[in-house]
Parts: structure tokens; sequence; C-alpha cells
């Protein structure tokens, strides 16, 4: 059992490193297209240096494993971050798509850290417990802020059309 949940918690952290590597590009992009929502933009700058604490916690969680991260599933996400966040900057409503997908993406993230957390005394690595919990809050104050912002940046958005107008 314990070799099946430390493969298991080693495979989940180096998905959970590709999923951050994801964010990050993701983040930076988005970041390049906010001026006209300052709020936003500057939550999505403060998140971005949190994910990359965050990327440096899960570094260090796989070398206590003596594991490394995976370089194919990291390029593979950053490739996926640029191409969504093209995507999404060709839409007139680009703020609104990137809303809806970073609220599914904290979420997603969350669950990944929580999946994590359930592993850690089986794995035999509880000593990654608490850089995991520390990121997994991060994450839920960052879907929190998205979610109750939705509202407001949907009427932002609304306001910037009627100015276009």
């Amino acid at each position: 059992m314990a070799n099946a949940a430390r493969d298991t918690f080693v495979v989940g952290l180096r998905n959970a490193h590709a999923m951050e590597v994801q964010a990050r590009e993701l983040m930076e992009r988005q970041s390049e297209r906010l001026d006209e929502y300052p709020e936003v933009k500057a939550k999505v700058t403060a998140h971005l240096q949190e994910t990359n604490e965050q990327l440096s916690r899960l570094e260090k969680c796989l070398e206590a494993c003596g594991e490394s991260t995976s370089t194919l599933k990291d390029t593979a996400q950053s490739v996926m971050a640029n191409m969504m966040a093209l995507a999404h900057s060709a839409a007139g409503d680009e703020i609104l798509k990137n809303t809806f997908a970073n609220n599914a993406f904290e979420n997603f993230e969350i669950a990944a850290y929580k999946s994590l957390l359930a592993l850690c005394g089986a794995a035999g690595v509880p000593e990654a417990k608490a850089p995991l919990e520390m990121s997994l809050k991060e994450e839920q104050r960052m879907a929190a802020w998205i979610d109750s912002n939705v509202e407001k940046v949907t009427m932002e958005y609304l306001t910037h059309q009627r100015q276009a107008a």
C-alpha cells in the first residue's frame, strides 16, 4: 500500500506542478491585458506571486521524495495555457471568459491539493502536509475572491462596452 500511495503521491505532485505552470502562464498572459480592470489585475498579479511560491513548494516536496518535476507535463501545460489565453484574447468578452475559466481552474487546483493532502500520510511524507495546506489556502482565497467578484467584473465589462459604443 505504501508504495502505491507514494507512487500516486509523486504523480500527483508532478501533475500539480504542471497545473501550476499552466496557471502561471495563464496569469502572465491575462495580466498583460487587464489594464481596464485594475482591481482584477492587482489580484492576478498577487496570485501570480503565490503561484511561483507554490511551484517552489511542490519542487521541494518532490525533492523530499527523491523525485523531480516532469518536463513533458510542464511543457504541455504551458502550451495549453498560452493557447487558451490566445483564444480568449480574440473574444470581445475576454474578461468574462477569463473570469469563468479562472473560477473553474481555481476549484480544480483546490481539488488537486485536497487529494495530495489525503495522500501525505499513506505515502509516508507527512512533512509535505504544511506546504500543501498553505497552497490549498491560497487557492481557496483566490477562488473565493473570483466567486465574489463575478457580478462586479460583469458590470465593469458592461460599463466598458457602453463607453466604447
